[in-house]
């Protein structure tokens, strides 16, 4: 199926931002790194994806997340955060908050609780994304936005959906070893060419994909080292103060990432809720996203100094949260209510929808995660 074209200005603004990166690869002598290509793809000032004023989510936008199909899940999830709450402080940080709807479900949901919020601070890069939540969340005084990480936290760190958006490396098996993936140009487009591994990131290989040598010649696959970054500057917040982050993403422990099934790797393009695997399509008007390796995750955590909590399919999770319960606050015979509740929850629990190709990694200091959530707990398959 032939993909939708884009309007003339959105058209513009993309071969704005391929000339920005045709720029980037001669001044680097011909050729930038796969991750380099994908930073300025999404992030580069004014033009990147989540950077310019596109519409990224909804009817209109290019996905849809899971805060977006249901309150149950800022519901279920504030079950989770009034838990963590109650052993550190009352202070939420949220990576890259969509429309607001989760920050606006969560802070609902535990203002009923009876839970205080006395800071929910938003860090986000999309300025389109971050001027829908400022108009969604007028009415939560304790918001705030800020650009980056604040030094030393204490309380409950939410991610959904963050980590598959950070640049990734794409490294290649060849006859002469592993290669890393570059983009230069040729014949006035954008094209792959391969490098040696500088050290740095053939101990990142090494690090997170053990079986490396095994692999087919051929084999193409994601290394994370933005995203292990990530995670060390989550611990490095946490640092002598209590809390937890929760994370959600989709992904696979290494022992199911790294297989020979999966011989192309998983990046992924998302444009106007079609899917398809080719980086080079209109950058800045698509995102990009690979499949998080949640081991790697782990192992970034807990070389940093964080404590893995926990980590389970996202069904597991949301039952243990109580989702089913949220659900039956609406009578079940009250059908025009409750059949697309039960719909959009079913949607997020079902091992055929989101509810096992969804995880979530918990990882934090000095607290504990309620028995329902721990009783899901898979991190022993990490």
């Amino acid at each position: 199926m032939p993909l939708p074209l884009p309007d003339s200005d959105a058209l513009a603004a993309s071969h704005a931002l391929q000339q920005h990166i045709a720029t980037a690869i001669q001044n680097s002598g011909g050729a930038i790194p796969f991750s380099r290509f994908m930073e300025l793809a999404l992030y580069a000032p004014r033009l990147g994806y989540y950077s310019g004023g596109a519409a990224k989510l909804g009817a209109s936008g290019d996905f849809t997340t899971a805060p977006e199909i249901t309150p149950l899940f800022g519901q279920a999830l504030a079950r989770a955060a009034a838990a963590i709450i109650a052993q550190s402080a009352p202070n939420i940080i949220e990576f890259g908050a969509g429309t607001g709807k989760l920050a606006r479900d969560v802070l609902t949901a535990l203002a009923s609780e009876g839970v205080t919020v006395e800071r929910y601070t938003i860090i986000e890069l999309s300025g389109e994304l971050r001027a829908r939540q400022q108009e969604a969340l007028a009415d939560f005084p304790m918001v705030e936005w800020i650009d980056g990480f604040p030094p030393r936290f204490s309380g409950v760190v939410l991610a959904n959906e963050v980590l598959d958006a950070m640049p990734v490396e794409l490294v290649i098996k060849t006859a002469q070893g592993w290669r890393r993936q570059m983009v230069t140009i040729e014949g006035g487009r954008f094209a792959w060419v391969q490098q040696e591994l500088d050290p740095l990131l053939a101990a990142q290989l090494a690090r997170q994909v053990p079986a490396a040598d095994s692999l087919a010649e051929g084999y193409l696959t994601e290394l994370h080292p933005v995203a292990c970054g990530f995670m060390a500057s989550l611990a490095s917040m946490f640092a002598g103060e209590k809390g937890a982050a929760i994370l959600f993403d989709y992904g696979f422990p290494a022992h199911e990432f790294y297989v020979d099934a999966r011989v192309g790797g998983t990046l992924m393009c998302h444009y106007r809720h079609h899917s398809h695997p080719d980086p080079f399509f209109l950058p800045g008007l698509q995102d990009i996203t690979a499949h998080v390796d949640f081991t790697a995750m782990a192992l970034a955590a807990q070389d940093a100094g964080l404590e893995v909590l926990g980590y389970m399919n996202q069904a597991g999770f949301l039952l243990g949260c109580g989702i089913g319960d949220l659900l039956l606050r609406t009578d079940p015979n009250d059908v025009v209510r409750y059949l697309p509740q039960s719909k959009a929850v079913q949607k997020l629990v079902s091992p055929a929808e989101m509810g096992e190709l969804f995880k979530v990694l918990v990882v934090g200091n000095e607290v504990e995660l309620p028995g329902a959530i721990v009783r899901a707990d898979r991190s022993g398959r990490l």
